[in-house]
């Protein structure tokens, strides 16, 4: 965690948190040396950004790609040199779903995420010949998580007035509960099978929503 808590979660002598800045070199560093042996990378850390791209500034927008595309590329360099001389451990980058389809307000997100797709498949050829696994996970629409929240940090005080009706039409679907969504709990368990089943497929969605887009 960036600002690790231990009251966060549940205490247990088989959980430790450590701090981690993944935009952060000597942070990285410091987290993977005091990991100790890794079996598994899982790619989690992200920051979303749901705006008009002409109201976004371009601090918003690098902020988003060193956290989602270049901070996942960092973290994954970091534990390669262990996982290859092991010939063992797997890499799970947590993308969205929102790169199967094409949606409104998410095209700096979008265009972070869909970069970590093409990055992952990319590496799990250069990787396969020491036994080291790559896979995707894709989380639907999860408003039950602060996700959502987090994003606004991002996305100024104002509304660029072009889109102002527009926008509002997007946040309202966004905030509707009435489709199906993605839970937290279905996003653990496509994380736990990309890292425990050598048979997972490449690209996992998570959340009925995603199953639903990825079928489609």
């Amino acid at each position: 965690m960036r600002t690790p808590h231990d009251g966060l979660l549940p205490s247990s002598d088989r959980l430790r948190l450590l701090p981690l800045d993944v935009t952060d070199a000597e942070s990285i560093r410091r987290c993977v040396e005091a990991a100790g042996p890794i079996d598994a990378l899982v790619n989690n850390a992200g920051v979303g950004l749901l705006a008009p791209l002409e109201g976004i500034a371009m601090a918003s927008a690098r902020e988003v790609f060193e956290t989602n595309t270049l901070g996942t590329i960092a973290m994954t360099q970091a534990v390669l040199p262990q996982f290859r001389q092991q010939r063992a451990g797997v890499v799970v980058n947590v993308t969205s779903s929102v790169t199967l389809m094409p949606l409104p307000l998410l095209a700096v997100y979008t265009g972070s995420k869909a970069a970590v797709n093409a990055f992952t498949e990319s590496l799990a050829l250069e990787l396969a010949p020491f036994d080291v696994r790559m896979r995707l996970v894709l989380p639907g629409r999860a408003p039950g998580t602060r996700f959502g929240d987090n994003a606004r940090r991002l996305m100024g005080e104002g509304v660029h007035e072009a889109y102002a009706d527009f926008q509002q039409r997007v946040f309202a679907g966004v905030r509707d509960t009435s489709t199906p969504v993605t839970h937290a709990q279905d996003v653990a368990e496509a994380v736990w099978r990309a890292v425990t089943d050598p048979a997972a497929p490449m690209r996992i969605p998570a959340g009925a929503d995603a199953a639903a887009l990825a079928a489609a």
